[in-house]
C-alpha cells in the first residue's frame, strides 16, 4: 500500500528545498519550478520503492535537475530588470562553473548530503569530489569578491526570488503519478498483447527469455477489437522507450567522423547469434535486465575489408539511473579491459559536460592495424556506446570522436528515461579505468608489441613478491622485506613466438609508508647511479626522469658486457605514487624489442595504475 499521508509530508517538506537547488542550478526559475512538480508526479509513481530509501529527497534531486537542465533557457536571469542585483551576481558565477562542479557545490551548501553520498550522485570517487569542490568554492568566491566563509550566505539570497509562487496541491500531484502510472501499466499490456499476437512466439537468448525489442515502424495510434468485432481508437500510446529513430544516423556519422560515404548497415534488438558484434563486447548486453536495446552498425561504401573503417553504436535501457550507472560502469570495463588478442590502450580521457557520465578510450588493434576510439556515455537512465574503428595506427582527433558521442546523447536525452544533453563537452586526460585481476598493476591490455612478432602477451598470475625478477644486478630492489605490503610479482611472456628464455616483461609492486616508499626509489636511483663504477662491464644510462611530491619515475637502459662479443641489455624502470611502488624491467632478445619511447611509456602507464593498489597494511 502506497502511504499518501507519508508522501503528501515528504513533498511539503522538501519541494522548497528542491527548487533553490535546480534554481540555482539553471537559473531558470519556471523552468525549476515546473521539472520539480514532475518530479514530485514520478516519485508518486514509483512511491513503493522510493518511500524505502533512506533519503527519497536525493532520489527526487536528480530527476528535477535533469528535468530543469532540458527545458531550461540560458541566463533568463539576464533579461529579468527587477531580479536583485546580488541574486543576478551570484547566478552570473554559478554559470561559470562547469555543471559537474556547480552540482557539488549546491550540493555541499544547500543539503544535508555526506561528502560520499554527494559523490556517488554526481558520479565521481569521493577524493576526486572533494578536490572538486576546493576548486568550485574557490572560484566561486573569486566570482563573487567573497571569501569562501559567505557561500552560504549568497546562496541563502536566492530564497527571496524563489518564495514567492503557489505549489500544486499534494492531491494533485498523487492524481497526476497515479494517471502516469496506469498509462505506463497499459501501454506495457497493450505492448505485451500486440507482440504475442501478431509475432506468436518469444525471443529466446542466453540471458533468459526476452521480447523482442525490434517495433519496426508500428504507428503509435492502433485500432483494437471489442468483443462484437467492431472497432475503436486506441488511446495514443507515450513515446517509446528506445525508438530506432534515436539512434545516430549515417549523416550525422560522416558530419563528425572522416571517411567517404557512411550508412546504416543495420539495426536491431541483437537477440541473433552470440550477440558478440562491437570489438571487446563480452557479453549480449551490458545490462541483462535492461528493458530495451538497439544495435546499430554502419561502414563505408567505398572501402572493402580489411581497409574498411566501421563504426557502431549500442544503446540500452536500464529500469533505473542506479542501473544504468552499473551499466555504464559494465560497458567502460569492456573496452577499457579489451579481452581481444593483441589489443593495446593507449589513452582515457573523462568527458565533462556530455550526459550524466562520459568517458573516451583510445585503443589500438595490432593483430592487423587499427586504431579504434570507444565513446561509453550515460544520460538518465540510457547507456550508449559508440565505437569507431580505422585502419592503420594513425592518431585519432578525440575532438571529432568527442562530437560523435555528444550526438548520441543528445539524439537519446529527450526520451522519457533520458537524462543530462551535452554542453560544449571538455575532454580531460584521466588515469586508466581500474581493471583486471590486481587493477595496481600492469595488464596485457597496457602492453606494446614487439618488433618481428605476431603472437599477442600473456600474463602469469600474480604472486607473492618473494624474489623481484624485475631487479637489476645493479639495483637489487627488495619488495619482500618486513613493512612491505600488498607486494606482488608478475611476468609477461609471448608463448609460441620461439623466443629465448630470458625474453619477457617483469612486473613488481608493493605499498608502504609514503617516506618509506620515497626512501626505496632514491635508494634504487642511487644504485643505478654508482654501478658503472662498481661494475666497469655495465654501463647504465638514464632515459626519463621526473618527480614531485606524491610521485617519482625514473627509466634506465642497462648494458652489460659478458664477454669481448656478447651483451645483455636490460630496460627498467622505477616508479612512486604515495606509498605504492612499482618496478619494471624488460629484456629484448636481439631485434626483437620495443619501439623506440614505447617502454618508457609503459612505466608511466605503471605510475597511472598504482593509485589502484591498496595501502600498506597498518601495524
Amino acid at each position: 500500500m502506497r502511504n499518501p499521508d507519508e508522501f503528501d509530508a515528504f513533498y511539503k517538506d522538501a519541494r522548497d528545498r528542491l527548487l533553490l537547488q535546480t534554481y540555482a542550478l539553471t537559473g531558470d526559475l519556471p523552468a525549476a519550478r515546473a521539472a520539480v512538480r514532475d518530479s514530485f508526479v514520478v516519485a508518486w509513481h514509483h512511491w513503493r520503492k522510493v518511500s524505502r530509501l533512506k533519503d527519497p529527497e536525493a532520489w527526487a534531486r536528480p530527476h528535477a535537475w535533469s528535468h530543469a537542465q532540458r527545458r531550461h533557457t540560458a541566463r533568463l536571469w539576464h533579461r529579468d530588470k527587477g531580479l536583485d542585483p546580488e541574486v543576478r551576481a551570484t547566478l552570473e558565477a554559478l554559470a561559470k562553473l562547469p555543471v559537474t562542479q556547480r552540482k557539488i557545490l549546491l550540493l555541499a551548501q544547500l543539503s544535508t548530503v555526506s561528502m560520499t553520498d554527494l559523490a556517488r550522485e554526481v558520479g565521481l570517487p569521493r577524493v576526486e569530489a572533494e578536490q572538486q569542490l576546493q576548486t568550485a568554492s574557490a572560484q566561486f568566491a573569486v566570482q563573487r569578491g567573497v571569501p569562501t566563509t559567505s557561500i552560504r550566505s549568497l546562496f541563502e539570497a536566492l530564497r527571496t526570488q524563489v518564495g514567492e509562487g503557489r505549489w500544486p496541491r499534494a492531491t494533485i500531484i498523487r492524481r497526476a503519478g497515479a494517471a502516469r502510472r496506469r498509462t505506463h501499466t497499459a501501454v506495457g499490456a497493450v505492448a505485451a498483447v500486440a507482440a504475442l499476437v501478431l509475432t506468436g512466439s518469444l525471443v529466446f537468448d542466453a540471458a533468459g527469455l526476452r521480447p523482442t525489442l525490434d517495433r519496426g515502424n508500428a504507428s503509435s495510434t492502433a485500432a483494437t477489437t471489442n468483443a462484437g468485432g467492431s472497432t475503436s481508437a486506441r488511446p495514443k500510446a507515450e513515446p517509446e522507450a528506445l525508438p530506432d529513430t534515436a539512434m545516430l544516423t549515417g549523416r550525422q556519422l560522416a558530419h563528425v567522423v572522416r571517411g567517404p560515404g557512411w550508412r546504416v548497415e543495420e539495426t536491431s534488438d541483437n537477440t541473433k547469434g552470440d550477440g558478440l558484434v562491437l570489438p571487446c563486447q563480452q557479453e549480449r548486453y551490458a545490462d541483462p535486465r535492461g528493458t530495451a536495446a538497439l544495435l546499430r552498425t554502419f561502414s563505408t561504401s567505398h572501402q572493402k575489408p580489411p581497409a574498411r573503417s566501421e563504426a557502431y553504436q549500442a544503446t540500452e535501457v536500464s529500469q533505473s539511473e542506479k542501473a544504468a550507472a552499473k551499466t555504464y560502469d559494465r560497458a567502460l570495463t569492456w573496452y577499457a579491459g579489451c579481452l581481444d588478442s593483441r589489443v593495446q590502450l593507449l589513452s582515457t580521457h573523462r568527458v565533462d559536460r556530455l550526459g550524466d557520465q562520459a568517458t573516451l578510450l583510445v585503443l589500438q588493434a595490432w593483430r592487423q592495424p587499427a586504431t579504434m576510439v570507444v565513446g561509453v556515455a550515460r544520460t538518465g537512465a540510457l547507456t550508449t556506446t559508440t565505437l569507431v574503428r580505422a585502419p592503420g595506427t594513425a592518431a585519432p582527433d578525440p575532438g571529432r570522436a568527442t562530437d560523435l558521442l555528444g550526438a548520441a546523447v543528445d539524439n537519446l536525452c529527450h526520451l522519457p528515461d533520458g537524462g543530462a544533453c551535452s554542453r560544449r563537452p571538455r575532454l580531460a586526460a584521466a588515469p586508466p579505468v581500474p581493471v583486471g585481476q590486481v587493477p595496481g598493476m600492469l595488464g596485457e591490455i597496457d602492453l606494446p608489441p614487439v618488433t618481428g612478432v605476431i603472437r599477442p602477451w600473456v600474463g602469469t598470475e600474480p604472486r607473492k613478491a618473494v624474489s623481484n625478477v624485475a631487479a637489476t644486478n645493479c639495483d637489487r630492489a627488495d619488495f619482500s622485506a618486513s613493512g612491505i605490503s600488498n607486494n606482488l610479482t608478475r611476468a609477461f611472456v609471448i608463448p609460441g613466438a620461439k623466443l629465448p628464455d630470458e625474453f619477457g616483461l617483469t612486473e613488481t609492486v608493493g605499498s608502504m609508508p609514503a617516506p618509506r616508499a620515497h626512501a626505496f626509489v632514491e635508494q634504487v636511483r642511487s644504485r643505478m647511479t654508482a654501478c658503472p663504477d662498481k661494475d666497469l662491464g655495465t654501463d647504465v644510462t638514464l632515459i626519463a626522469h621526473q618527480t614531485s611530491k606524491t610521485t617519482d619515475l625514473s627509466v634506465w637502459h642497462v648494458t652489460t658486457q659478458i664477454s669481448d662479443k656478447t651483451s645483455v641489455e636490460f630496460l627498467m624502470g622505477i616508479v612512486r605514487d604515495g606509498t605504492a611502488v612499482a618496478q619494471v624491467g624488460f629484456v629484448p632478445s636481439g631485434k626483437v624489442t620495443m619501439a623506440a619511447g614505447a617502454f618508457p611509456a609503459l612505466v608511466h602507464r605503471a605510475l597511472e595504475r598504482l593509485p589502484a593498489l591498496p595501502p600498506p597494511a597498518k601495524g
